[in-house]
């Protein structure tokens, strides 16, 4: 990558940030291109050499929103607990390091139910789905004895709902301190009782 191409990249990047920071303060009606150019210090017109509208660079926020989570349930070797425990640590210590991270959660459940969100974002979103590939690994270790009984989609519920919580909250309020990830793993081991 030539330095011209890395630092088009790199004002690519700030103007993301900036669009998520505004879209979820903002809302997608409420936020303009001119306030995301305004935050970046560029003309309107020069952002629209990075995107092409305001629906382009939401696009593309919920796109990396859907990739993130589900880059992380690719089919593994690792036992179940273990890989959801590496996958709750990682996660929690992005939230931690990137506020982006954070701020990305918050984008995504304001996608889901806000009702001024272009109809394109909306048919994408209808086929995100994090608990059916949770749900089935969540069945292995079930059936290995680490993972708690239950209904398996329910369970993949009460992990994201957690991580969804934790990433909401320290979005809002940097300062407050992180929940240990292992405590988000207990919601899915099983019980002395149950092994």
């Amino acid at each position: 990558m030539t330095i011209r191409e890395d630092q088009k990249e790199k004002r690519r990047q700030e103007i993301l940030y900036a669009g998520l920071s505004l879209f979820i303060q903002k809302g997608y009606s409420g936020t303009t291109i001119k306030d995301i150019a305004q935050a970046v210090g560029m003309s309107a017109g020069l952002l629209f050499h990075y995107f092409a509208s305001k629906e382009e660079l939401y696009s593309e926020l919920v796109t990396l929103g859907m990739e993130g989570p589900m880059s992380s349930l690719q089919p593994t070797t690792q036992e179940p607990l273990a890989f959801f425990a590496a996958t709750a640590e990682r996660i929690l210590s992005y939230i931690q390091t990137q506020p982006f991270v954070a701020k990305m959660f918050v984008l995504m459940h304001q996608a889901y139910y806000s009702d001024d969100v272009p109809a394109s974002v909306k048919e994408r979103l209808a086929g995100f789905d994090v608990y059916t590939p949770t749900a089935q690994i969540l069945r292995q270790g079930q059936q290995n004895g680490t993972i708690r009984a239950g209904d398996p989609v329910a369970l993949s519920i009460a992990y994201w709902s957690a991580i969804q919580g934790v990433a909401e909250t320290l979005a809002m309020h940097s300062h407050l301190p992180c929940p240990k990830s292992e405590w988000i793993t207990d919601i899915l081991r099983a019980k002395q009782d149950e092994k």
